[in-house]
């Protein structure tokens, strides 16, 4: 567990806004000096702080067909460990599979999926649940529009 002082606070703050920031834009808006800014960044990758850093790509502004976005919750016949574990493995090895949580109480899992189109979905419903016994029931809600997508962590309380 790493300590995080205010400086590495607004640090994550200002990556999680746009991590393609110059080493020297976030040294000026830390007020510190650039090879500070690198340390500290350096710092919370190594610690894991930072997973990893990516591109979020919209698929209306980038020409690509939007496709189908799924939420769906999957409850297991058998909540064993190691049977909980088998699902939760097959579901975070697709590639379809953009987020997989187990979750309590209701179903086992919520998964965020993302299909080009209902055959591919079925496809994927064909893989992941219809072909394992131990799935009881599935529930699937498609996105009709996304209204906030958000993935930045809050790090302060709001005031």
């Amino acid at each position: 567990m790493i300590e995080l002082d205010p400086i590495d606070l607004r640090t994550l703050e200002l990556l999680q806004a746009d991590a393609s920031r110059t080493n020297q834009d976030l040294a000026a808006a830390l007020h510190v000096s650039p090879a500070t800014a690198l340390r500290r960044v350096r710092r919370l990758v190594e610690h894991g702080v930072i997973e990893r850093q990516v591109a979020l790509v919209s698929p209306q502004a980038a020409g690509l067909p939007a496709g189908l976005q799924a939420l769906v919750e999957v409850t297991l016949d058998r909540q064993g460990a190691e049977h909980l574990d088998a699902f939760e493995a097959a579901a975070v090895a697709d590639a379809q599979v953009q987020q997989c949580w187990r979750v309590s109480p209701g179903p086992d899992f919520v998964l965020v999926v993302q299909a080009a189109d209902m055959p591919d979905y079925h496809a994927l419903a064909q893989r992941l649940f219809t072909q394992n016994a131990n799935v009881r029931n599935v529930k699937a809600f498609f996105a009709v529009k996304r209204a906030k997508f958000e993935p930045a962590l809050r790090l302060r309380p709001v005031s």
